[in-house]
């Protein structure tokens, strides 16, 4: 046996890997043909989704490209989808890639400005709960202003920043001396306890902010990915796909923002973790330090950060362009105006994004299986058969849960050319396509915080390099989800069912949404 562990071979697969990890993957590997030739494709594409997302909640053991990657790899030559049909799906989410490659970037060059609002903000205000709402707030507005992958990112940024400053006192370091974070063997016993209290209040705090843009991120066209794709099929502009979600998304943001007050006040699922003292006086310390050797160029790259923020919030709003051409256009505009020439600097703002982004490419492979094999169209066609507001709550359901253990991008994109092609065949009327439409947003959105994997913006923050330092794995995401996960999809179920009808009816009868004369040609189903 040791003969067999000692293997060059295996010790090279998939890392350091424990071993009853790889033994899995292997598992995994060598189960899928057997499977496919006993039980046909689409129960062995079940599995493989299965597969997929057991590597996404062992994340922090490995990250989830490798053994991701071998499983969509095997797929594609097993025939369950081919080369041809993810190269469709990749075409299809050039949005978001782009996005995740230039905006993510983007950001870290505004980083600095980031920083340094968000310590004046945990610094000045000492209530916990306070903080929380603030942070949970400030990730719902932006996230509607500007999107939940970004959001995120600054999040991230926020979170690495403050961690690295107290990991190196921690590790009697000075402020300004060189230190690795990312270990914790120079850590000093005296502040083990602070450094566990520390990373439990940045847990809490992230998780309020990541939910943040899920409640913002539903409101407008511009907060997901999937919802410019719902407005186009719906032709609604920015002001009309507000109004036509505010009787779900404005009850909804109420019970979030309540649920998490709540969390905050019980210190239940893993929230209400405060900031150690020796923590906020050590950020004290260092911001004290940082506000004296500021200098006249420093600030100048601040007010630069802040003009290219108002620049980025007004592109994204009137959506200039694609979102990650705007982000490309914030690194440049940055980069020129605070001096940064040289390529390797410009090179590190692109580590965090670019894992990820292989990671999302690899997704759609088994996005495309799920496509190929049309693992989710037999609940598309049962919700279709239902009438009025149980059909629209239906599909707000369906949606949710797809979304959960799929991706709220793909599930969106499903559904929506499904019931437009259902409205052009004339199946269905126009106001209820309408309809069917914010229960698709709202349901997408909403539910799918459940998992990483349901929202893009929470498998980000999954699979960042924050993530392992904080101790925020996959399982402790979906614990912490869960009061949000609850609260919210029953509040939006409720809203859909009992309220957006007749709210849907008065938004008419004040003139804020309009009746659409059906003659837009929905497109086709997706291939």
């Amino acid at each position: 046996m040791s003969k067999v562990l000692n293997n060059p071979f295996l010790q090279n697969f998939i890392g350091n890997t424990p071993v009853w990890y790889k033994a899995a993957i292997v598992g995994f590997l060598v189960a899928n043909p057997i499977l496919l030739a006993l039980f046909g494709p689409v129960f062995t594409g079940w599995v493989l989704v299965a597969e997929f997302i057991f590597t996404l909640a062992m994340a922090l053991k490995c990250y989830p490209l490798q053994p991701g990657g071998l499983l969509a790899i095997e797929a594609v030559f097993l025939g369950m989808t081919s080369p041809e049909a993810v190269y469709h799906e990749v075409q299809g989410a050039l949005p978001v890639i782009l996005l995740l490659m230039f905006m993510v970037a983007g950001i870290y060059f505004m980083k600095d400005l980031l920083l340094f609002i968000f310590t004046k903000l945990l610094l000045r205000v000492r209530n916990k709960m306070a903080v929380s709402l603030l942070f949970s707030l400030a990730g719902a507005v932006l996230s509607a202003f500007l999107d939940a992958l970004t959001v995120t990112a600054v999040v991230i940024a926020i979170g690495t920043g403050f961690y690295a400053i107290y990991h190196r006192v921690a590790s009697g370091k000075g402020i300004d001396q060189i230190h690795d974070h990312t270990h914790d063997r120079d850590v000093h016993e005296l502040h083990r306890s602070d450094l566990d209290q520390f990373r439990a209040f940045l847990r809490g705090l992230l998780m309020h902010a990541a939910v943040g843009t899920a409640l913002g991120g539903v409101c407008t066209l511009v907060g997901e990915p999937q919802n410019i794709l719902i407005a186009e099929r719906t032709s609604w502009d920015f002001v009309e796909f507000f109004f036509r979600m505010v009787p779900v998304t404005m009850p909804v943001l109420a019970v979030g923002l309540l649920t998490c007050a709540l969390l905050e006040k019980t210190k239940l699922f893993g929230y209400g973790a405060t900031l150690p003292t020796i923590v906020r006086d050590n950020l004290l310390e260092f911001d004290r330090r940082e506000s004296e050797k500021r200098t006249d160029r420093d600030r100048m790259a601040l007010v630069v950060q802040a003009l290219a923020g108002v620049w980025l919030t007004v592109a994204l709003m009137f959506h200039l362009a694609e979102v990650g051409l705007i982000g490309l256009s914030v690194i440049v505009l940055t980069t020129a105006f605070m001096g940064v020439i040289d390529e390797h600097r410009i090179g590190h703002a692109f580590e965090e994004a670019l894992p990820f982004t292989a990671l999302l490419v690899v997704f759609f492979a088994v996005v495309a299986v799920i496509d190929e094999q049309q693992l989710f169209t037999p609940v598309i066609h049962a919700v279709l058969q239902l009438d009025g507001a149980a059909q629209v709550a239906s599909f707000y359901l369906a949606n949710g849960v797809l979304s959960a253990i799929s991706d709220n991008v793909f599930v969106a994109t499903i559904y929506i050319n499904q019931v437009a092609e259902a409205w052009r065949l004339g199946e269905i009327p126009r106001d209820q396509f309408d309809l069917l439409a914010v229960a698709i947003n709202t349901g997408t959105n909403i539910p799918s915080v459940a998992t990483p994997n349901g929202q893009a913006a929470f498998l980000f923050l999954l699979t960042s390099a924050l993530a392992p330092l904080i101790r925020l794995s996959y399982m402790r995401m979906v614990v912490m989800a869960l009061p949000y996960t609850i609260t919210m999809t029953l509040t939006g179920l409720a809203m859909v069912y009992y309220v957006l009808v007749p709210a849907t009816d008065i938004l008419y009868d004040l003139g804020l949404i309009n009746h659409h004369v059906p003659t837009i040609e929905a497109p086709a189903a997706p291939h």
